[in-house]
């Protein structure tokens, strides 16, 4: 009788989480359409805090990577990284690469932006530290008739496992083809903790993946080590990048999911 009731109870625990979490719809906007307020800036070579060359603003109530005011680009990759660290959520944004990549800019930077989960602070960041230890999920817009994949994943300083293997490669692509174009497009992700994450287009998974954790051979292991939950990558910042083409987004929401069930 007393492994029943047991059991009865570990139910209605279940029960009761996962009913929370299905009726909460309270969609917060990380980016509040007037200004920059709620998040941090850290560029390659600059302290944190500094929006090198006005890089990232806000325009006509959308948020702006701009590079109007470069002459050419000399690898100052910029994160523009939450203040709050999230670990049970969902994602949602809506983006668009446009225009011609800045001079002097990587190729691989071509139509490339993303948005960055369990991310590191930027005061944590190294001076010249290019990119935030993070889970990155690829924004890529097309380029003619090229093969190219959206809402790929790459690892900076991290691991994933996907289909139960470890991903030692930096970047694992989705079967999302990329689309051609400047239009909108808008993209959600699920994020449970280290446990899983999922990219998702037009209601359809397409890239999912889980036991995420801190790279044991990246240069930022040790500092970045937790004492509550050592390597694991359980929570983090939320960041978006500008990494040499001109983006935009109109919208960055969060659906909040971490209270009650952990």
């Amino acid at each position: 009788m007393k492994h029943i009731n047991l059991v009865v109870i570990l139910a209605l625990i279940i029960c009761s989480c996962t009913s929370k979490k299905a009726s909460k719809e309270e969609w917060i906007q990380l980016f509040n359409g007037k200004n920059l307020d709620g998040w941090d800036i850290k560029f390659t070579g600059c302290p944190a805090g500094e929006n090198y060359k006005n890089t990232f603003r806000v325009e006509n109530g959308i948020l702006v990577m701009s590079y109007d005011n470069y002459d050419s680009f000399t690898n100052q990759f910029g994160h523009l990284i939450t203040k709050k660290e999230y670990s049970h959520y969902k994602l949602r944004a809506e983006y668009r690469i446009m225009g011609e990549q800045m001079r002097g800019a990587p190729t691989w930077g071509y139509r490339n932006n993303g948005v960055m989960v369990h991310c590191q602070s930027a005061e944590s960041m190294a001076l010249d530290q290019d990119f935030p230890v993070s889970i990155e999920v690829q924004l890529l817009g097309g380029i003619g008739d090229d093969n190219r994949t959206n809402l790929n994943v790459c690892t900076p300083g991290t691991l994933i496992d996907i289909n139960g293997k470890t991903l030692y490669d930096h970047c694992y692509n989705s079967e999302l083809k990329v689309q051609n174009g400047e239009d909108w497009r808008v993209i959600e992700l699920e994020v449970e903790g280290d446990s899983i994450v999922k990219h998702i287009s037009d209601g359809q998974v397409v890239l999912e993946y889980s036991h995420l954790r801190l790279d044991p051979q990246a240069p930022y292991y040790q500092k970045l080590l937790s004492t509550e939950t050592g390597d694991r990558l359980k929570k983090g910042h939320i960041a978006v990048q500008a990494e040499s083409h001109p983006s935009e987004f109109r919208k960055i929401e969060i659906l909040d999911l971490s209270e009650g069930c952990n």
